[in-house]
């Protein structure tokens, strides 16, 4: 029983640490990423569809992203997807081929950045304070109900404790990685 917890616990921790690595993908850190354009979504005949499912997107070099449309029909349309994207891009097209070139982050802009990815990490952590909050309520729980002794109780907590300072030092590794993404000129 103790065991279920702990396993639940530890799943639903992993997968908070898992959004905050997803989201920490799409801040970018001035240097083209494919996973950049992940989040654009095409009007392709009508239908919002993910850009990764219209065309090949590579990086160039460190600035320029190269979106390579698999139909000509959509090049427009995925130029103006980027465009309208909250990215801040401007593509320039050129036949079947679109470059999207990544201007240089300031240093205002960086600082933003890094409040909005520390902003990211508290709220990861919080979901992992919270999953541990759930899990020693079930302990509780269960040694109210006499399924478990109060030492086992005690043991479920120590072990719950052990994988929130586990995963919360995921989020700091994750968190100094980006931050010092950002700070590199």
């Amino acid at each position: 029983m103790i065991d279920d917890v702990r396993k639940d616990a530890e799943q639903r921790m992993a997968k908070s640490v898992h959004g905050l690595h997803e989201e920490l993908k799409k801040i970018r850190a001035g240097r083209a990423h494919p996973g950049l354009l992940d989040q654009v979504h095409v009007n392709y005949y009508g239908v919002d569809t993910p850009l990764r499912q219209l065309a090949n997107v590579s990086a160039e070099d460190a600035r320029t992203l190269l979106v390579a449309p698999f139909d000509k029909a959509a090049v427009a349309a995925i130029d103006k997807a980027i465009r309208e994207s909250d990215l801040g891009l401007n593509p320039a097209t050129a036949g079947m081929i679109i470059r999207v070139p990544l201007p240089a982050l300031t240093e205002q802009r960086r600082k933003d950045l890094i409040r909005v990815v520390r902003s990211e990490g508290e709220a990861c952590r919080v979901a992992i304070r919270n999953v541990r909050r759930d899990a020693n309520g079930s302990l509780k729980e269960m040694e109210k109900e006499k399924l478990i002794s109060a030492d086992d109780e005690t043991r479920g907590q120590a072990e719950i404790q052990k994988l929130t300072d586990r995963f919360v030092a995921e989020v700091e590794a994750l968190l100094a990685a980006k931050e010092a993404d950002l700070l590199d000129v």
